[in-house]
């Protein structure tokens, strides 16, 4: 969800496709680890490769992603897979660019995580007192159509009934053109406010990135401080996500993982593309696999929420919500108990999921709590790729499948 752009012409968000003790439960990586995908001589990677499997489901979970990397025309495939502290696998196939090989250690867009982040940060001021998950937002944001009528927990959990900017054709056009645009947040709000609701706040269920970037100004105004600094100090740090960046503007820290898309009709480089459109300033993220697998855990396992607040986390009161007959085509969707949104986080089958998509960067974080798994994959588009389909979330569920059969990562 979120970051997805399907198609330039008619854009869509993709609905089902989640400090002392934290660092004592983090999942570790093997002791056996190798360098071999982390880069050149003398370079000691942040996240080293495993050492290349014989047997076991390593060398299962490596033959799925081989085969995906060859069915798909990938650039690349890298992935990390974990069973509580055990490192099942941590590679890197193909090729960043031209000659140059993907490594496990090299950083990509993961911007819709950050939406994750925001929720757990939302519940966690909820659990202190700080705020109600239904005040209006009107408290901090009066200047929002409706504000009155919209809580955090319908920003946090996308019932607010805004419309999605990504969907609307005039922002579409401009994108289209403009791919190096650096969009502000007031120009990406000025679209779902020139609209009408879709329906009453709270009845019903449509995605809308709209709601993550109102979402965002509110906790900073909770708060008083700045987005960028409250993920650094409520989640970033506690998780140990060192190699985490957060910046609204093109730059990716190196070692970089580029991209590549056709989705303007030429194949063409789009690593620094302008990312500022995809969800609240100061969220706006990329990753090395490691974090994003650490990621998985840590947002998954509720380890930084207490019981109740992981609770809610994942069921907010969506089960049951939806009724697309009710909205324009393809705009409400129905939430099960087997497929619904929580707070930030997409729950499919008892897995806590993320999938973040941009513009040939593809990537999913998914936590399935009852076996402790946890599945980071990032795929990159090559000139025979189809273009806007998340790959990555094609070889998670292929792993899923294999590692956890009765917990499909699918609807």
């Amino acid at each position: 969800m979120v970051l997805t752009r399907t198609s330039r012409k008619t854009r869509s968000a993709a609905f089902f496709g989640a400090a002392a003790l934290v660092a004592a439960l983090l999942p570790a990586a093997s002791a056996s680890a190798t360098v071999s995908n982390g880069g050149g001589r003398g370079h000691r990677p942040s996240c080293p490769a495993s050492p290349a499997p014989t047997h076991g489901p390593g060398l299962k979970i490596l033959d799925i992603a081989e085969t995906a990397k060859q069915q798909y025309g990938l650039n690349s495939v890298i992935l990390r897979v974990t069973q509580g502290k055990r490192n099942l696998l941590t590679t890197a196939l193909g090729e960043s660019m031209t000659g140059v090989p993907a490594t496990t250690d090299m950083h990509f867009r993961t911007g819709s995580v950050g939406i994750a982040y925001m929720g757990i940060i939302l519940l966690q001021l909820a659990q202190e007192g700080a705020v109600d998950l239904d005040d209006p937002i009107s408290r901090w944001l009066p200047q929002v159509p409706h504000s009155s009528e919209i809580t955090l927990r319908m920003l946090a959990d996308s019932t607010s009934g805004l419309h999605d900017y990504v969907i609307d054709p005039v922002f579409a056009a401009e994108l289209e053109a403009q791919p190096f645009k650096f969009w502000t947040e007031s120009e990406l709000l000025a679209f779902p406010f020139s609209h009408p609701l879709w329906y009453t706040p709270g009845t019903n269920w449509s995605y809308s990135h709209a709601n993550f970037v109102l979402l965002g100004q509110a906790l900073a105004k909770i708060t008083g401080k700045p987005l960028g600094e409250l993920l650094r100090e409520r989640v970033l740090n506690p998780l140990h996500l060192d190699n985490t960046a957060i910046n609204a503007k093109p730059p990716i820290p190196g070692p970089v993982l580029h991209a590549f898309t056709a989705e303007r009709g030429t194949y063409e480089e789009s690593t620094y593309w302008n990312p500022s459109w995809t969800t609240a300033h100061g969220a706006i993220l990329t990753q090395n696999i490691c974090d994003l697998a650490t990621s998985a855990w840590g947002v998954g396992s509720g380890a930084l929420l207490s019981p109740a607040s992981y609770r809610v986390q994942l069921d907010p009161g969506t089960v049951g919500l939806g009724d697309p007959s009710a909205c324009p085509p393809g705009i409400c969707r129905l939430n099960t108990e087997a497929a619904h949104y929580g707070i930030g986080i997409q729950v499919i089958n008892t897995w806590i999921v993320q999938n973040p998509s941009f513009s040939g960067y593809f990537a999913v974080q998914a936590y399935l709590p009852s076996r402790h798994l946890s599945i980071a994959v990032s795929t990159t588009d090559g000139p025979a790729t189809t273009p806007n389909t998340n790959y990555a979330q094609t070889i998670a569920t292929s792993i899923a499948a294999y590692l956890a059969p009765n917990h499909p990562l699918g609807t």
